[in-house]
């Protein structure tokens, strides 16, 4: 196919052991997480919410999963294949992940287009990754952290919309996005790829949480 498989190193059993720990936690709170999130909002919110619930607990166990299968997966061609939807996934969660705090103030047309502009950046990302897999992977980390920051555009109409605590854990699981950063390119380090997929879940955790205080205070 013409394709260079490109992997970093290869980690030893102990670093796998320890990244799949890692996923294992991450995938199982984010099945109940998102299962309780969707109960949450059939109950208690609009259909525009719950639509955004089901967006949101989706995309992360998507994500998770899709890690955790690529990441423990042999190195092969089949590995090289599922790298692609492994980088296309964090595109899906970064949206997903805002689709629940942009969703309710989508009425102000700032807020709305931003939401529609971060799905489109993951437009553009998964088709990035899937069609020239292996290149521009300097450019793909920087679309990530410019998606994941995006929201200080429209910082205004969101806080406005969210309360604070909310506003709060969305800047914090942001920290800690971005400062994981550092060690999922440190390839040398010991453990880097345990540790960065630590980041993922504990921003993810935090994210959550901020999910659940913005549809508890909506109720």
């Amino acid at each position: 196919m013409g394709e260079q498989f490109r992997f970093g190193r290869k980690y030893d059993v102990s670093e796998l052991v320890a990244d799949g720990i890692v996923h294992g936690v991450g995938v199982v709170f984010a099945l109940i997480g998102a299962t309780v999130l969707i109960f949450y909002a059939t109950v208690w919110s609009s259909y525009g919410e719950l639509a955004a619930a089901w967006i949101y607990g989706l995309g992360l166990v998507i994500a998770l999963s899709v890690s955790f299968t690529y990441n423990m997966w042999p190195h092969s061609r089949t590995k090289w294949f599922l790298r692609r939807f492994d980088h296309s996934a964090i595109f899906i969660l970064i949206a997903a992940t805002y689709t629940p705090f942009l969703e309710r103030g989508a009425h102000d047309p700032a807020v709305l287009a931003l939401l529609i502009g971060i799905w489109v950046m993951a437009a553009a990302g998964i088709t990035l990754k899937c069609l020239v897999p292996g290149r521009y992977d300097r450019l793909a980390i920087l679309l990530y952290l410019g998606m994941g920051w995006s929201g200080a555009l429209a910082i205004g109409p969101i806080s406005q919309n969210l309360p604070y605590v909310t506003m709060l854990l969305i800047v914090v699981g942001g920290v800690i996005y971005s400062a994981g950063v550092v060690f999922h390119v440190w390839e040398r380090l010991r453990f880097q790829n345990a540790i960065w997929h630590g980041f993922v879940v504990t921003a993810a955790a935090v994210h959550y949480s901020a999910v659940l205080t913005a549809f508890s205070h909506g109720a």
